[in-house]
């Protein structure tokens, strides 16, 4: 009873419950026109019509297309004013508004005055050339002087996060999607209050969905109290409002501005296995030190004046100060919705066409666009090793049977598909012929690729590659292999489920 009272008493449940509300207000609206459902019907069958065609006229992804157009005729008593209030509305040009104010904060960085480009463009001009797509579209220059580690679990990435933050001087700033009380914050937030006194600027950014059901309320507050600097991202509130779709997905720790940590873990202990959730909880991190971070340090100042509504940055007290050994060529950059290009997926396409011996995907989530889908099977097709791991036991039910809606077609294309049957994988990373990697926080599903704020690095020619297809053969060890035929099994209730997950996915 305790437990259903404090559910109820959540911020999350009444903000939803107050969503909900307003879904039923405005269906009981629409429904009260059936005195003149005529009327009613031919005015929204030939606004659906108009619709139909300002989609067809959107310059968006087709994936995301079909199921608007698909809502819009088949219901369009409904679909047409949720297409108008959701796509159409002035909200859209308000978030375009911000978008643009975030994209002037991000071309607002420090030069790189060692430009090593040049340099690889005549060792590898394949890989040259996406460096120069990511340099121009995130705004991420390449960095030499800089050292690299990798960590293969939750728990070593946590070992050196204390470690690095025990030596911490001038400042500290730490962006996650998720905090929660327990062994992993708790240990880091006893290093940061001591910190604190010390005259260590530490500054704490989190996202508030990703946080609803961890933190206590007013969690801020408190933080805010003990003199922590603190920025909720995105705040939820109960409207349907688009924006909320956005979400701060990047892991970030920088250190002085010259340690950064990245990957896939979040400040929970399940990420550590201190709790079980979904079996095993697999998950990956990098370390970087040197000058490498000061892009760290940018992507992190950019959204955290974003978010609080702020636009005049000084990088100049924040850039890195420390010269590294070159552990070969590193690359951080970042991505999200207010971006010009899809950054992140267009990295990772641009990698899967480069591949001429093999390519290794590990993601929680594989829900793909036709354009990623085709680049994977003709890569294949082509002669490339492609395998991918996903989870076996899935933190979300629904998110999975979508995952495996898209096996089919990639086994038949020649693409092995991998399930880590101890547990749940959330690393995101992908490795390509065994010298370039990526590791970072976008998974390889809609809300990475579109939706979400994002952070990765790519790393060439470093240690980073080995030791991540190394830990990719070693967990494929530990996984089970998916074949065709076990897909045909499943049945024809399942396989039309998937289907229709399948083409709704993208409003997920």
């Amino acid at each position: 009873m305790k437990k259903i009272v404090k559910i109820i008493q959540s911020r999350m449940f009444i903000t939803v419950l107050l969503m909900l509300l307003q879904v039923v207000l405005l269906c009981v609206f629409l429904f009260s026109l059936a005195e003149r459902f005529s009327i009613y019907y031919a005015v929204t069958m030939a606004v659906s019509v108009f619709i139909i065609l300002d989609i067809s006229s959107q310059n968006m992804n087709p994936s995301f297309k079909l199921p608007w157009v698909i809502l819009v005729m088949a219901v369009p008593l409904i679909g047409a004013p949720l297409y108008i209030l959701f796509a159409k509305s002035k909200q859209s040009r308000r978030i375009s508004k911000r978008f643009r104010c975030y994209r002037t904060l991000m071309r607002n960085t420090l030069p790189n005055p060692d430009d090593p480009i040049s340099d690889i463009e005549y060792a590898d001009p394949q890989i040259a050339k996406q460096m120069k797509y990511i340099e121009s579209t995130a705004y991420a220059p390449v960095y030499r002087n800089t050292s690299a580690k990798y960590f293969p679990s939750g728990e070593e990435y946590f070992e050196a996060v204390l470690n690095a933050l025990a030596m911490a001087k001038k400042f500290v700033f730490l962006e996650y999607f998720i905090v929660e009380d327990g062994k992993m914050f708790g240990s880091i937030l006893d290093i940061l209050t001591q910190k604190l006194a010390e005259g260590v600027d530490v500054r704490i950014m989190y996202d508030d969905i990703g946080t609803i059901s961890k933190l206590p309320k007013k969690y801020d507050e408190k933080l805010q109290q003990m003199g922590f600097k603190v920025s909720v991202f995105n705040k939820m509130k109960p409207s349907l409002d688009a924006f909320l779709n956005y979400r701060d997905h990047r892991k970030i720790l920088v250190i002085d501005g010259n340690v950064g940590f990245t990957g896939g873990v979040n400040l929970a202990d399940e990420y550590i296995n201190e709790v079980e959730r979904f079996g095993h909880w697999k998950d990956t991190g990098v370390m970087i030190t040197g000058q490498a971070v000061t892009k760290m340090t940018e992507t992190f100042l950019q959204l955290w004046h974003f978010s609080r509504g702020e636009t005049d940055i000084d990088y100049k007290d924040y850039e890195s100060t420390e010269i590294a050994e070159s552990d070969g060529f590193i690359q951080p950059f970042a991505d999200g919705p207010s971006t010009d290009d899809r950054t992140c997926e267009f990295c990772y396409m641009g990698l899967i066409n480069s591949a001429t011996d093999h390519f290794y995907v590990t993601t929680p989530y594989l829900i793909l666009d036709n354009e990623m889908a085709t680049a994977l099977c003709h890569a294949a097709k082509s002669g490339v090793d492609v395998r991918i791991i996903t989870p076996y036991i899935p933190d979300k039910k629904t998110v999975m049977a979508v995952t495996r809606s898209n096996y089919r077609t990639l086994l038949e294309s020649g693409v092995r598909i991998f399930e880590y049957t101890p547990g749940f994988i959330h690393a995101k990373s992908v490795v390509m012929d065994g010298k370039v990697c990526v590791v970072g926080t976008a998974n390889f599903d809609f809300r990475s690729l579109y939706l979400h704020f994002e952070n990765c690095v790519l790393f060439y020619r470093s240690s980073c590659v080995a030791d991540v297809e190394k830990d990719f053969l070693e967990t494929q060890e530990k996984c089970r292999e998916i074949t065709v035929e076990q897909i045909k099994k499943k049945g024809a209730l399942y396989s039309l489920l998937q289907a229709v997950l399948k083409v709704f996915s993208p409003l997920m």
